[in-house]
């Protein structure tokens, strides 16, 4: 068994100006209605969290290493569990490459802090 890592680190700032410049448009092309739920905050969206979905999708498809076609922003979306634990859902062309590649047991952490965002993601080859 052969294991992929995948790692991003991403400015909250950037996150944040994306959002100052560019709104709902740039929100709803890459984050899924339960990703934006997830990052809400008592003050409204977190722009903290958004880094940290962004970068485990960054980390993700650093992991699946298209070659000819972009991966959605969509077909990779993090699940929050009541508990608190975050899981990674592959759809579209993200679960054919993964499919393809013989990837899966995909594991995602991330954490932020000091205005940045980072992102792990494993997956073992089977």
């Amino acid at each position: 068994m052969a294991a992929r890592v995948g790692i991003d680190l991403v400015s909250v700032d950037t996150v944040r100006e994306s959002i100052r410049e560019h709104g709902d448009r740039y929100l709803e092309r890459i984050y899924t209605e339960a990703e934006l739920r997830d990052c809400l905050g008592a003050e409204g969206t977190v722009p903290e969290r958004l880094a940290a979905r962004f970068a485990a999708k960054e980390a993700t498809i650093k992991v699946l290493r298209p070659t000819d076609e972009p991966i959605p922003w969509h077909d990779i979306e993090v699940i929050r569990h009541p508990s608190g634990s975050v899981e990674l859902e592959l759809s579209g062309r993200a679960a054919t490459l993964a499919t393809d590649q013989g990837l899966g047991d995909f594991a995602v952490s991330f954490s932020h802090e000091a205005g940045f965002a980072t992102a792990v993601v494993i997956a073992c080859r089977t």
